[in-house]
């Protein structure tokens, strides 16, 4: 089984995937693709079988991957404040394996509510635009 995490920034919840997922799977390949250096490393020290950064390294990870994890943003073009690239979310949407992506709810990209009933949903929604707009046009 191949896992691939794709972290950005610091690495520090690509790291914690990393070491979480190796402990629970041990016998999993798993794969750190970091959008820099940094988190790359991070997710290497924590023990992930290869590393490598960029978007080029997304897109051959990705291709044959049971799953990929991360942040949301990974499948979003430009999110990560500019690190995730268009390649790099292509490859995470065509990835073949499943994909469990964290709502981080940052770099103007919200989730609602993960496991939520659809009113809820709505609701939580609504009140991110609220927030959101009401400090926009506040700024």
């Amino acid at each position: 089984m191949k896992i691939t995490v794709i972290d950005g920034q610091g690495g520090k919840l690509g790291a914690l995937l990393t070491a979480a997922i190796k402990n629970e799977f041990p016998s999993a390949f798993v794969a750190a693709v970091g959008t820099n250096a940094i988190a790359t490393s991070a997710m290497l020290k924590s023990g992930a079988d290869s590393a490598a950064t960029g978007d080029n390294p997304a897109a051959v990870a990705c291709r044959d991957s049971d799953a990929v994890v991360g942040p949301v943003g990974i499948s979003i073009a430009d999110s990560l404040h500019g690190e995730v690239t268009p390649k790099m979310a292509l490859a995470v949407a065509r990835c073949p394996g499943i994909r469990v992506l964290l709502p981080i709810n940052r770099c103007s990209t919200f989730v609602a509510c993960p496991d939520a009933c659809p009113p809820e949903l709505v609701r939580t929604a609504l009140d991110i635009l609220r927030r959101e707009l009401k400090e926009k046009n506040n700024a």
